[in-house]
């Protein structure tokens, strides 16, 4: 495969959070959705990163490749919205897979029509950021609709492709209990979901808005208590998923 240049807004090595093991994280410039709670929204215009070249990655992360052989970790490609570059992220999964080095996509599947099931396929897992399941409440918190997402977490489950959900839960937003059941109950319905990730709100982005000259929607937006959040993960757990 030929390499592809890219826009990537940061790399870590040693990340721990997205995905099992020790992870090397590609962060991507460009996304679609315009989430109210974006802790990255230096990632959304898709030339805000650096160009870069995917082979030059791949090389780094061989570097990395005994770390991931002892942890059970490997290369994770985030944002942003990894699909926003889809030539880019299938020479990364590419090279990956050659090496035998485990990968890991982090995304909300509203970009997953453009990509085909070869690129797919690729990925060992996903997590798969649903943001809220009432149809108003995903508007209002990404700008976008949430069917793309619903329908990617099907296609992924007919592909047989493992899944970890991200729920976050933000008070006043997405925290309604009609919204936290329904997104519950159709994650439960799907036969390919691993793990899910109930993630309370927090403000460690809102400087990054202030520097920019954005306005930060939710400043007045209090976090989540830990009653609050362990209420939302009960609500996961009665439908029978292992809730992080």
């Amino acid at each position: 495969m030929q390499d592809t240049m890219g826009y990537v807004h940061s790399v870590e090595t040693g990340g721990t959070v997205d995905g099992p093991g020790l992870r090397y994280i590609v962060f991507t410039s460009g996304c679609p959705l315009r989430c109210l709670y974006c802790h990255n929204p230096d990632t959304l215009k898709l030339k805000a990163g650096k160009q870069s070249s995917a082979y030059e990655l791949l090389k780094d992360i061989s570097t990395y490749r005994t770390y991931f052989e002892t942890g059970g970790g490997g290369l994770t490609v985030s944002g942003g919205e990894p699909m926003a570059q889809k030539e880019f992220l299938k020479t990364l999964l590419w090279g990956c897979n050659q090496m035998g080095v485990h990968t890991t996509v982090d995304t909300s599947g509203y970009l997953h029509a453009n990509l085909d099931d070869e690129t797919i396929d690729m990925a060992d897992l996903y997590l798969l950021d649903i943001k809220s399941w009432v149809p108003e409440t995903y508007k209002k918190v990404t700008g976008v609709e949430v069917g793309p997402t619903l329908e990617f977490a099907k296609r992924l489950e007919k592909m047989e492709k493992d899944i970890w959900i991200r729920f976050v839960l933000v008070p006043g937003l997405t925290d309604a209990p009609e919204n936290v059941e329904g997104v519950a109950k159709f994650v439960s319905e799907l036969g390919n979901v691993k793990r899910v990730d109930v993630l309370p709100f927090h403000k460690m982005g809102e400087h990054k808005w202030q520097s920019m000259g954005k306005a930060y929607q939710l400043k007045d937006t209090r976090e989540p208590s830990a009653e609050e959040t362990e209420a939302a993960k009960e609500t996961f757990r009665k439908y029978g998923l292992d809730v992080h």
